[in-house]
């Protein structure tokens, strides 16, 4: 990795933690997009889980009270037989494969209620939800938009949403983390996963971020966050398709 690259991660790092201290999302996708473009899908899977899980913990640490546990403790359960059909499988996307899920992922955002209708807090659906998003974060490295899909309906605040959505998006990268770490460490060991420096570095960055983020997130009202959520996550996703496409 170069040091043009290094710090092209650390900028980016720090204005997508703080998008996503605002959202709860969006930040992941442009932070996983840039990774994509700089560095082979392994590596980026695995700086972009390290990151993300530091930035999502400290959100989940910053807004802890506003945390539904019950909702956590159902969603890990589904997550983990998501886990196992993983390991199971071991496909693994390629470069374009992945910008072209990240895409597609952000469109999901603009199904209509009368197609889908689906709400964390009702029977079963936080199960499912750990189980479809967990797989997706897995292969494609983001997962925020069909997360999005299970809260956005609800009738939890916004700092409810942030708050719950960024303690399950710990465990989502961790599993990603460990996924993509097995195949790099069998094939090359240690020295090829991503320097330590980077990711030491990119830590006060995400804090910073995610706090300046918080405080616009504590201005805003609850029909203009999920309003601004939608078309945020919509141009991202068109860009997306664009590197899936070669025009970018």
């Amino acid at each position: 990795m170069t040091l043009t690259s290094a710090l092209i991660i650390l900028a980016t790092v720090l204005v997508t933690t703080f998008i996503s201290g605002i959202f709860g999302m969006a930040g992941g996708i442009i932070f996983m997009g840039v990774l994509a473009a700089l560095v082979p899908v392994a590596t980026a899977m695995i700086i972009h889980g390290s990151i993300q899980m530091i930035s999502n913990g400290y959100r989940a640490y910053l807004w802890r009270k506003h945390i539904q546990w019950p909702i956590f403790r159902r969603y890990a359960l589904g997550s983990l037989a998501a886990v196992g059909l993983l390991f199971a499988l071991s496909w693994r996307p390629d470069r374009q494969t992945v910008f072209l899920m990240l895409g597609l992922t952000t469109l999901l955002v603009w199904l209509p209620k009368s197609v889908v209708d689906l709400d964390i807090q009702k029977r079963f659906q936080a199960e499912g939800a750990g189980f479809v998003v967990q797989a997706l974060n897995t292969v494609a490295g983001v997962a925020g938009p069909l997360l999005d899909l299970f809260f956005v309906r609800t009738d939890m605040t916004r700092q409810a949403i942030v708050a719950t959505k960024a303690v399950t998006q710990v465990l989502a990268h961790f599993v990603k983390i460990i996924f993509w770490s097995v195949p790099v460490l069998a094939a090359a060991g240690l020295t090829a996963l991503p320097p330590a420096w980077l990711i030491l570095a990119a830590v006060p960055l995400s804090m910073l971020g995610t706090t300046l983020g918080g405080k616009v997130l504590e201005r805003m009202t609850d029909v203009n966050f999920k309003r601004g959520m939608k078309y945020l996550v919509t141009a991202i996703g068109a860009v997306m398709l664009m590197k899936a496409a070669g025009w970018l």
